[in-house]
């Protein structure tokens, strides 16, 4: 029986939180400390001072000996060098120190992280500095410190920092237009996030017989299983008590870290399942969506299994995505998304979608950016994601309230009704004025927007810059034009029309799924940017440039570095999977066909020599059949290795992705195409991997 959990003693148990600072910092530093964190205000050193000693003497009674400061660099996961808090003294003996220009200031070697371009190799010093707006907290007895890592010369090498600015940016231009709408209490607005993640379970020692999940995260060969998720039973089913007991540890685990964690389920694939946790402000669900990730892993292992968070680790059957839920808060706790009871007649509100509407439309292709990767790719345009074609979904009461402003007519609303279920032991509620469209790559669910494009290994913060960015933009523009309005109300109800009439062509309420969205998508004039290196192709247009160096959100340099980052990236990944799949195909593929094959024919000559009347058609058959399909597979290794070849003489980040899109990739289907085929007819004892039944049905 397992031990009771007391959540409210345990959560945030391991954070330096704010309730932790207030009990064990003097007044006078809490609240300056409180002034950095709420209103940006540069920091003391002698406040840091004190903030580091009490986090350092807290961090020590609950076990931790080093410490480290905790960045994101442009590898997409989280790095850490670790330094103990001994100092040494005059006696021999040591003593436990941490110094405020410790916690302030860090300098890893920046030499081998992505840089593109930025600095060379022998230019190794880079720097870490303190995010105080997000909470230190010990992980695997050191503490952690979230910083911001950039290079010597000042450019950001990381996802934190741009973050950072674009929250500053549309917190800036939010508040200038609540100025406007008479709001003088709000000093801050904040965008929230609430990411919802999604992950396969697998058994650990399959795991470790599967060489392409090993290299790539997912399975680069696999038959289909003859029962994958066509009845729609895992969806919402009984969760099996082997992942009951991880998802319970799992929940422990991020509630002593703080972290949201609020709702656990099956997913529709089998094997598949999703966490969502409340929603918190962008940069600390930054942080928690990477520590969420990095400790499902470990969780997984301690139960004898392997969390996988590639976007698409078995073909045939649903990838995995993370929603991200977006939403526009003010400090005095206004939700600016919120509609009201009566949209037609919330203007302020209107004002605030207009421009979400507005910015989505004008930057589609940031927004298809934001969500690219090589893993996405498997899943964007599948009936299991929204396609590559970037669209809204508002609904029927927000549509209606549109049309009405755009048509100049009167709104009339039809209001709430029951919904009553035919049993008088149900109760009856209220039916919302909208449905979900979980088609929608972004859609309005209430009081806020779902992005549902982004793939479950993403970092969150990419595509939170690009929306923060596009909106900060657009209340600019909206700000600029009604400080100079002689008449307020006219000129925000025409900068709403105008918005609403000029940018309809993003809103689309229907089945984002199906064929004729694509050709109606084409003749409105949207984007469908069918890949990575095709979306990448649009990054730095001059609209784009200038929108990021406007707002200060990149640097030009750093604009330039993250496209040659994100597009080496995309080549290596797939060129390690290239790798990886000659390297199976020759090694174990080829030969246990083969072995199989001589088992086959031995069979059917033992039967001839024992009788010239013993049938061995069905040997002779699948011998001749299997012989042919192993020298096709044979001229398809060649044929992969012949495009790795050719890849090394391309030069450019851009031709050279776009020919791992065309060509090499290209060249891995039909491998695949041809292994797979063989699985289906090798004896399970000569096949030398675990098939998708084993994997996807063995927890």
């Amino acid at each position: 029986m397992s031990t009771p959990v007391n959540v409210p003693e345990i959560f945030g148990s391991l954070v330096f939180d704010d309730a932790t600072m207030k009990e064990r910092l003097p007044k006078q530093t809490y609240k300056a400390l409180k002034k950095t964190i709420q209103d940006g205000d540069v920091l003391d050193l002698n406040v840091a001072n004190i903030v580091a000693n009490a986090m350092k003497d807290w961090a020590v009674e609950k076990g931790a000996t080093h410490y480290t400061h905790w960045f994101q660099p442009m590898t997409g996961i989280t790095a850490e060098k670790h330094d103990s808090f001994i100092n040494p003294t005059d006696d021999g003996r040591v003593i436990m120190e941490f110094s405020g220009k410790e916690l302030i200031k860090g300098e890893p070697d920046a030499s081998s992280f992505p840089s593109g371009g930025i600095r060379a190799t022998f230019e190794a010093r880079g720097y870490t500095a303190w995010d105080p707006t997000s909470y230190a907290f010990i992980k695997d007895g050191t503490l952690c410190i979230p910083t911001a890592f950039c290079s010597y010369t000042g450019e950001v090498l990381d996802k934190k920092t741009p973050l950072l600015r674009s929250m500053e940016r549309i917190s800036d231009e939010a508040v200038r237009v609540l100025r406007l709408f008479g709001d003088n209490e709000t000093t801050r607005v904040v965008t929230t996030v609430g990411p919802e993640q999604e992950y396969f379970l697998i058994d650990k020692e399959l795991y470790e017989q599967r060489k392409d999940l090993i290299y790539t995260g997912r399975t680069l060969f696999g038959a289909k299983a003859p029962k994958g998720q066509e009845l729609e039973d895992h969806y919402f089913g009984v969760i099996r008590p082997r992942v009951v007991e991880f998802m319970a540890d799992l929940d422990r685990e991020l509630w002593k870290l703080g972290i949201l964690a609020k709702t656990k389920h099956n997913e529709v694939a089998p094997a598949q399942h999703e966490l969502a946790p409340i929603f918190t402000t962008t940069n600390l669900a930054t942080d928690h969506n990477q520590l969420t990730m990095e400790i499902m892993k470990k969780t997984a292992e301690k139960h004898g299994m392997v969390c996988l968070l590639h976007e698409k680790p078995f073909a045939g059957v649903n990838g995995s995505g993370k929603h991200n839920n977006w939403s526009i808060s003010t400090n005095t706790g206004k939700n600016l998304l919120n509609p009201g009871k009566m949209p037609a007649e919330n203007t302020q509100f209107l004002l605030f979608l207009a421009a979400v509407v507005k910015g989505v439309d004008e930057y589609q292709d940031l927004l298809r950016i934001s969500v690219a990767s090589a893993g996405n790719d498997h899943r964007l345009g599948a009936n299991e994601a929204p396609p590559a074609v970037i669209s809204m979904f508002l609904g029927d009461e927000l549509q209606a309230v549109i049309d009405s402003i755009v048509e100049g007519t009167e709104y009339s609303a039809d209001g709430k009704r029951k919904m009553q279920l035919g049993s008088n032991v149900l109760p009856d509620f209220t039916k919302d004025t909208t449905d979900r469209n979980r088609t929608s790559p972004f859609a309005f669910t209430g009081n806020k927007f779902e992005f549902r494009m982004l793939g479950s290994a993403l970092n969150i913060a990419c595509p939170n810059i690009m929306l923060n960015t596009i909106v900060a933009e657009e209340l600019s523009l909206f700000a600029d034009e009604l400080e100079k309005a002689d008449d307020f109300d006219s000129a925000v109800k025409d900068i709403i029309k105008k918005a609403f009439t000029e940018h309809q062509r993003i809103i689309f309420n229907g089945d984002n799924y199906a064929d004729e969205w694509l050709v109606e998508a084409e003749r409105r004039g949207l984007s469908n940017l069918r890949s990575t290196p095709e979306a990448f192709s649009r990054y730095l247009t001059e609209k784009n440039v200038e929108l990021f160096t406007k707002h200060k959100v990149y640097t030009e340099k750093e604009l330039n570095a993250r496209y040659e980052i994100m597009l080496e990236n995309y080549s290596k990944v797939i060129n390690i999977e290239a790798e990886t799949m000659l390297d199976m195909a020759k090694k174990d593929i080829l030969p246990s066909v083969s072995a199989y094959v001589r088992e086959l024919t031995d069979t059917a000559l033992s039967k001839k020599a024992l009788s010239d009347t013993i049938p061995c058609d069905v040997e002779i058959e699948l011998a001749e059949k299997l012989s042919k399909l192993n020298l096709c597979f044979s001229r398809k290794i060649s044929a992969l290795e012949e495009a790795l070849i050719k890849a090394k003489d391309i030069d450019g980040v851009q031709a050279l992705a776009d020919f791992y899109q065309g060509t090499v990739f290209a060249a891995m289907s039909e491998l695949r195409a041809v292994g797979d085929e063989m699985e289906i007819n090798v004896s399970s004892d000569y096949w030398p991997y675990p098939s998708y039944g084993d994997m996807l049905f063995s927890i």
